[in-house]
């Protein structure tokens, strides 16, 4: 008999035996599924703290704030690596947050989700963080899926993995096809998975937010918070940093997947399309501008002129784009297409003055000469790695991709130079 391996949910096995039940002709096949592992609200609040450092096993978005880099742990909580010296950074510690994906920093305070709850740390000390404020059910679309229930005094903090050899329908395809990733498989958190660039840099001084890559579903702008989810713009106060309050919910009619605040405007990617909102009244956003394109995957990032979009193909974008739109935003409410490059599997970008950096899947890291947007000129590729996201900053390009966190020196764009690379530790 032909033998196969799917992966399977703990909750599927039962209907599986009852299902091959009622067949005669039967093969044996192997799945893998998760059980999951629960604490206590009380247990899992009380360890939303600086804890000791661990290996990176299954990174996600990236977050930079003064010499520390944030990097998320999917589902689990996030990196704080000490990046004073980049040929060198440090894992200092881990702060656990179960159901973790986002983050963003004003001045010392740390928001980050933890599930349905919006947790806010104090940093001041990033090897002692402390857990100030925790928001309740302020995301309702992160939810558990495939028959495990969210729970007000209960918290999946992980997963036992187990095999089971069983009986099957021939040719049944197991169950409906499925099959399952360990770090993401009962979480529903739709998009393209870092926390958006700010605006506030062109000061020139120590900007009192963090700066994060092209993927981010957070955003911090002067005194508020903006967040997405499956179809909302979420708005907190935070003049009161430590206690933010819940603001004006607006609900969008798209799957939306990241958000780039730059001065007064926010850029909003989604599946079906880039829009634009203002936040000059940022307690009312209000959508000045779109442009549709085929369904993708779409991070994007602006200016006052251009809005710079990725569209990859792939399952969870339901497309077979893959290139780099060029959007003319100066006007908004006329927001118009005004050049295409193919790319390969394009996923984040950022950009540093003239400096376009794209994060080309296994095509590598490309930089870019934007200065005419109408010809870009390819300056060099980073090849051998399968990059995801970037934030330029400084001379310094940090890059997660496939098997670790890189950092590049490019005072010279034609020649990037390896400063680094953190192991991930699969």
């Amino acid at each position: 008999m032909k033998q196969t391996r799917y992966h399977l949910p703990a909750v599927a096995i039962l209907l599986l035996f009852v299902w091959s039940s009622c067949v005669k002709d039967q093969c044996v096949r192997t799945f893998t599924f998760y059980q999951p592992v629960y604490k206590t609200t009380e247990e899992v609040r009380s360890n939303i703290k600086s804890n000791p450092a661990r290996a990176v096993e299954h990174p996600g978005k990236i977050y930079l704030y003064g010499p520390y880099i944030f990097l998320n742990e999917l589902d689990r909580g996030i990196h704080v690596i000490d990046n004073t010296n980049p040929s060198s950074p440090q894992r200092i510690a881990f702060i656990d947050i179960p159901g973790c994906m986002d983050m963003a920093v004003k001045g010392n305070i740390l928001y980050a989700d933890a599930y349905t709850d919006l947790v806010v740390l104090d940093i001041s000390n990033p090897r002692a963080t402390v857990l100030k404020k925790v928001v309740e059910g302020v995301f309702p679309h992160r939810s558990y899926g495939m028959g495990f229930a969210p729970n007000t005094s209960q918290v999946i903090t992980d997963w036992i993995v187990k095999d089971t050899t069983m009986e099957v329908a021939c040719g049944s395809g197991g169950f409906f096809g499925m099959t399952m990733r360990k770090d993401v498989v009962m979480f529903n958190s739709p998009g393209c998975t870092s926390c958006a660039q700010s605006n506030s840099s062109s000061s020139g001084g120590q900007s009192p937010f963090g700066m994060g890559g092209s993927m981010a579903r957070f955003a911090i702008m002067n005194n508020h918070l903006y967040t997405v989810g499956t179809s909302q713009l979420q708005v907190f106060g935070i003049s009161q940093p430590e206690s933010p309050v819940t603001g004006k919910e607006i609900q969008l009619s798209w799957v939306i997947e990241t958000i780039y605040p730059f001065r007064d405007r926010l850029f909003i990617g989604s599946n079906a399309g880039m829009y634009l909102f203002s936040v000059a009244d940022p307690n009312n956003p209000m959508q000045i501008g779109s442009f549709a394109h085929a369904r993708a995957c779409d991070p994007v990032v602006g200016d006052d002129k251009f809005a710079y979009v990725t569209l990859r193909s792939g399952t969870e974008c339901e497309g077979f784009s893959n290139q780099l739109d060029i959007v003319d935003v100066a006007n908004p409410a006329q927001a118009s297409l005004l050049k295409t490059y193919p790319m390969k599997n394009p996923h984040g970008l950022s950009k540093d003055g003239k400096l376009l950096f794209i994060c080309d899947g296994a095509a590598g890291l490309k930089v870019y000469d934007a200065s005419d947007v109408n010809n870009l000129v390819l300056l060099s590729t980073v090849e051998g790695i399968e990059t995801y996201d970037v934030i330029a900053w400084k001379g310094i390009a940090l890059v997660t991709a496939k098997g670790g966190l890189y950092q590049y020196e490019y005072s010279n764009p034609t020649q990037l130079r390896l400063l680094s690379r953190m192991e991930v530790d699969f």
